[in-house]
């Protein structure tokens, strides 16, 4: 994958701003993967580059601050926004249409699934700000939840894959689903042990 190369360079040279810097930018919705920019920080901590729990660290600095300046952009400026040529290439009609139908089925909610929808995450955190219906310490929670649960995946693949590409390459094609399904199970066990704790008071 040249771009998993390119981004293995580039954070080689210039360490933990670098790994930080590509991060933030993904969060305004620059198409740079943000799964692929996590794992070339693990690649280079697994060389010997960076130290592994550092870069889990800057992982979640970088993917927060990015998500956070995007919510905080709709919160402030409101659909205005929307009048830029950035971010009316960003939010098109039809990703509006999909973000809407995201908070009607899954409310607030979506903004914890949002970290697993590339395609959707910079649309539908700018509309949690435009819309004003959640606080900013609530969506940080929410975020951080998630960002808890994807970054230490995509960094650690990345550092115990370093020494392994053809490894890493396969998983780095079945991370998202693999995510995906272990969010599946831990939604499972929460909302068993929900369940069983509702029925014993009762």
């Amino acid at each position: 994958m040249d771009i998993l190369q390119s981004l293995i360079g580039i954070f080689t040279d210039y360490g933990y701003l670098a790994v930080f810097t590509v991060l933030l930018v993904c969060g305004f919705g620059v198409p740079i993967p943000e799964d692929v920019s996590l794992v070339a920080g693990g690649v280079i901590s697994g060389l010997g580059y960076a130290h592994v729990h550092t870069m889990f660290a800057v992982g979640m600095a970088g993917v927060l601050l990015g998500d956070s300046c995007m919510f905080l952009l709709g919160r402030y400026f409101g659909t205005t926004l929307l009048e830029h040529r950035y971010f009316k290439r960003m939010m098109t009609p039809e990703r509006y249409e999909a973000v809407q139908d995201k908070f009607e089925r899954y409310g607030n909610r979506v903004l914890f699934v949002a970290r697993f929808l590339p395609g959707l995450r910079a649309p539908i955190y700018l509309t949690a700000g435009m819309s004003c219906r959640i606080s900013y310490l609530r969506f940080l929670l929410l975020d951080g939840l998630a960002a808890l649960i994807s970054v230490p995946i995509w960094v650690y693949l990345g550092y115990y894959g370093a020494s392994n590409h053809q490894w890493l390459m396969t998983w780095l094609g079945r991370g998202q689903t693999a995510i995906l399904v272990l969010l599946v199970v831990v939604l499972a066990i929460v909302a068993i042990w929900y369940i069983r704790n509702k029925r014993e008071r009762s």
